[in-house]
């Protein structure tokens, strides 16, 4: 476990779109780093795939459940897989932007 300090208690605290845009910077470290050192990416990765795994198990997300789950699927694929999904490094940015304004706005940045 990367995020010894985070609890499902914690991390259930946020919203589902605070959940996904801390994931999404997760997911941009992984980004960043891929051409530069592999085991920061695969690091950023793997907290990336432990936050999704608590947004998961938050019960407040029972309803989301087959998205978020479809893209921990699709992102594991993008990373580890054959990339079946034909996702691009673009394509993830543009996807959890969208959280991240969201989360902003909420805070009224």
């Amino acid at each position: 476990m990367h995020h010894t300090h985070l609890t499902l208690e914690k991390w259930g605290r946020f919203s589902l779109v605070e959940q996904m845009a801390n994931i999404g910077s997760e997911v941009e470290r992984v980004i960043a780093w891929k051409s530069r050192n592999k085991q920061y990416s695969e690091k950023a990765l793997e907290r990336a795939l432990e936050l999704i795994d608590l947004t998961l198990a938050d019960p407040k997300n029972r309803g989301r459940l087959k998205e978020v789950a479809r893209m921990r699927e699709a992102l594991a694929d993008h990373f580890y897989g054959n990339n079946d999904y034909n996702s691009t490094d673009r394509s993830w940015r543009k996807y959890f932007y969208s959280f991240n304004y969201a989360a902003a706005l909420a805070k009224g940045r």
